[in-house]
């Protein structure tokens, strides 16, 4: 049964804007915020807890589980509420998953201190139409925050996430014989083209620094991504794609 809500201080709408703006109030409440129909059906399809649902007047969802609380608005009050210019009319909270507690293989990509919330999804996003698993290191965008869902376009719901330090992937590496590979400039740095990836944990660094000292360090092999010599970087998404499909290449 829906309930309505006309008041901007509903303690629900509340929560929802509070999860939307603060990643601390999101690892505490251990629940996130997504937006639209797509993303939510591919929440269900995919059997994650949402625990409510916020539409828009006049907006048809499917039919959604019983214990689903759903909470109607006026559009004013979800412009309010959503943190979109031209929200779809669909707000929707989800639990955190539990996280992916797998030992870490050949065949990863590395993400080390990816800020951008727009990038991480992305990332995430293509990672899943290629299924190459993803590590998430210290310093990247929250992967919940709604920015990084939406730009992930269902991926969040489909994959689980993994966590790690760059010092326990380094020691998993040693421990698992995988070898560790970075994106980086540098003298010795080989032509992607010409590398076998397929069993490499391949490292992505930020944006604005490129990978971590850490990681550069303890590198087995550097790659470089050859480009016309008046471009300097690549976006990190585009980068991560480029490598991604690398990863999947047999016959480099």
């Amino acid at each position: 049964m829906e309930e309505r809500i006309t008041s901007k201080q509903n303690t629900s709408l509340s929560h929802v804007r509070k999860l939307l703006s603060s990643r601390a109030y999101r690892n505490e409440c251990r629940e996130f915020v997504a937006d639209g129909i797509k993303l939510l059906q591919e929440a269900l399809k995919w059997k994650f807890d949402v625990k409510s649902v916020i539409l828009s007047d006049g907006v048809i969802v499917p039919d959604l589980p019983a214990h689903i609380r759903v909470l109607r608005v006026s559009p004013e009050l979800m412009k309010y509420v959503s943190n979109m210019q031209s929200p779809q009319g669909a707000l929707f909270t989800c639990a955190y998953p539990q996280a992916d507690e797998s030992e870490l293989s050949g065949g990863t990509l590395v993400l080390d201190e990816i800020q951008d919330p727009g990038n991480v999804g992305t990332i995430l996003r293509t990672a899943d139409a290629m299924n190459v698993p993803v590590v998430l290191c210290g310093g990247c965008a929250d992967p919940f925050n709604e920015k990084t869902v939406r730009a992930s376009m269902g991926a969040i719901f489909r994959t689980k996430l993994r966590f790690s330090s760059a010092e326990d992937v380094i020691a998993a590496c040693r421990h698992r014989h995988i070898p560790l590979a970075v994106t980086a400039l540098h003298a010795d740095s080989k032509d992607i083209r010409d590398a076998e990836l397929r069993k490499c944990a391949v490292v992505i660094g930020s944006e604005g620094h490129g990978v971590s000292p850490l990681f550069l360090e303890n590198a087995d092999l550097r790659l470089i991504i050859p480009m016309s010599p008046r471009c300097e970087s690549l976006n990190a998404a585009v980068a991560a794609s480029i490598v991604l499909w690398q990863m999947q290449r047999i016959d480099a």
